[in-house]
């Protein structure tokens, strides 16, 4: 058997989404500035190409991308459409309304409307001009600790990443390509790894990194890319709803954003903490499309490309702690995403850049402990992630008390810049979810059948096993499944008391209750058809599902997302 490789790096980045890659081309800035002997760095990303991961609505605010490279335009940064129109409509079943004013975060003039997969290809390559290497394929599996620390101990050194390992059948036993993954080690890592990252969360529950803050809070957002008749609306123009077909217990809106040529983003964003627990965000983004209003647009148009993501829509006080010994957090991974304005880009990119500078200079000093790395919470407090984001802290928190109630809240949060609010208490969004019995006053219904079911024409609505076919995701089916399930829960605690939730919460048909045989129903889990959206893993009422990473290069292909 293959023995197990170690390298050596002296700074590590674990993702290549923005925030990675800004993280990594700003170090090569550094080099370039401050001369000396040459970092070795690396940046690891689980996808097999740049930015086949990398999903968003997306609206880029280019501040950040102005700081970090000035000339972008001239480098030919890929923003397919400047915006030139606002719209905010409030839906009812039959009808709309348009907003007479448009809220200041709603506002995106000089913001570009762009594919997040298009952008993070391009970030890549910047980084490669800067001699930086990129492995492409390699998700990061486990984190990697200073053995000389007693397990348990309050410190204990990050000194990098295993990634994963390649050829294991689903027995979990080598077949005849096994290649075992690698031991990076690193002075310093950055982890990049997303919302939900599955080494993030090691690090939150291995450190104690959390303990300060509020409960992370979390959306879900479904996307789909259109091709329309080429007049039907002016490239530029914005769109978010409210309202239908969401009632005022559950958080959320839509997107539709026009680019040239005909192409759409459409999309539908629900708060990761419904009460129902027999509701399916999937079936709600179905209903919006059916509106008279979204349906016009849709006529005739034919869908390119399907995905999903969650969103963590917490806010400034659940971010946890940023650093520790050997390593730092950034981009989604430390929640750096303003809901209220509905972008986090601009802010995964400046995170990354302000990780960089102070990783470089703990790596230059020869003191990777957090008393150095600490330096990275103090640049962000006194960058515009904490003028953008504390003022609005507590909104997502303030609409569990209801649409109505939350929209004031963040009007007034708005207009006092978050002065003299008092802090808002949250809590883990499944923990909002109630048993069908407290829920619906009843034991027996059907409960695979969403609360929202609905129509599926395969013209303007389709069913998820469809939307995870137009998602291009690939997984070979003889793997270990890397949707960690504690069937026990499942089955005995879970289904009678919520119905089996993980059928509807999913947005790709990966979790399927089938005939046992015997006059019951068991769990069949449908890894090859997962989005990595991490759903599954956030709203389990239970926290019975982890998501870990599958073999290098598998997953959704998300071009032109």
């Amino acid at each position: 058997m293959a023995e197990r490789e170690t390298l050596e790096v002296d700074i590590l980045i674990v993702g290549g989404g923005p925030a990675g890659l800004s993280a990594a081309l700003r170090l090569g800035q550094l080099q370039k500035q401050k001369g000396g002997e040459p970092l070795a760095i690396a940046v690891i990303e689980k996808a097999a190409n740049a930015g086949q991961h990398q999903f968003s609505g997306a609206l880029l605010d280019p501040s950040t991308l102005k700081d970090l490279i000035p000339d972008f335009l001239a480098k030919g940064a890929p923003l397919a459409q400047e915006v030139h129109q606002d719209n905010i409509y409030f839906l009812t079943p039959e009808s709309k309304f348009r907003l007479p004013i448009t809220p200041p975060p709603f506002q995106n003039h000089g913001n570009y409307i762009i594919s997040l997969n298009q952008f993070a290809k391009w970030l890549a390559s910047q980084v490669e001009a800067e001699g930086i290497d990129l492995f492409m394929g390699f998700p990061g599996q486990t984190v990697l600790f200073d053995d000389r620390a007693a397990p348990g101990a309050e410190r204990r050194k990050v000194i990098g990443v295993r990634t994963g390992d390649r050829g294991l059948g689903k027995d979990g036993q080598p077949k005849g390509a096994f290649e075992p993954g690698a031991d990076i080690h690193a002075k310093v890592t950055i982890f990049a790894d997303g919302v939900r990252g599955h080494l993030t969360k090691q690090l939150i529950q291995t450190l104690h990194l959390a303990e300060a803050s509020e409960p992370a809070q979390f959306a879900i957002g479904i996307k789909e890319l259109w091709d329309l008749p080429k007049d039907r609306l002016a490239p530029g123009t914005v769109i978010h709803t409210l309202g239908y077909p969401l009632r005022d217990e559950e958080f959320g809106g839509s997107w539709l954003y026009s680019m040239p040529d005909g192409r759409i983003s459409i999309g539908f964003v629900v708060g990761l903490d419904y009460k129902d627990p027999l509701f399916d965000p999937h079936a709600a983004f179905q209903h919006f499309k059916r509106h008279p209003f979204i349906s016009g647009i849709l006529d005739s148009g034919t869908i390119v490309r399907y995905g999903a993501k969650a969103l963590p829509e917490g806010g400034w006080n659940t971010q946890p702690r940023l650093y520790f010994d050997g390593g730092v957090i950034i981009g989604d991974a430390a929640n750096f995403v303003n809901s209220t304005r509905l972008k986090g880009i601009h802010l995964a990119m400046r995170s990354g850049m302000l990780a960089a500078e102070a990783a470089f200079d703990a790596v230059r000093s020869g003191d990777t402990t957090s008393a150095s790395l600490g330096r990275y919470k103090a640049l962000v407090d006194a960058s515009a992630i904490r003028t953008e984001l504390y003022p609005v802290r507590n909104v997502h928190q303030a609409f569990g008390a209801g649409t109505m109630l939350g929209s004031a809240y963040a009007g007034i949060a708005m207009f006092t810049n978050g002065k003299g609010l008092p802090d808002v208490p949250g809590h883990a969004g499944h923990h909002a979810m109630q048993k069908i019995e407290d829920y619906y006053g009843m034991t027996k219904r059907d409960i695979l059948v969403p609360s929202n079911t609905a129509p599926i024409d395969r013209r303007i609505t389709f069913d998820k096993v469809t939307g995870a076919h137009y998602s291009g995701t690939h997984h070979a089916e003889d793997q270990p499944v890397h949707l960690l399930v504690q069937t026990d829960v499942c089955h005995s605690i879970c289904g009678p008391e919520f119905g089996h939730p993980c059928v509807r919460f999913c947005p790709a048909n990966v979790y399927e209750m089938v005939d046992n045989g015997a006059g019951g129903l068991k769990l069949q889990i449908n890894a090859s058809n997962c989005v990595h959206c991490k759903t599954c893993d956030i709203m389990d009422p239970y926290g019975v599902i982890t998501w870990v990473a599958p073999e290098g290069g598998e997953g959704p292909s998300y071009d032109g997302m």
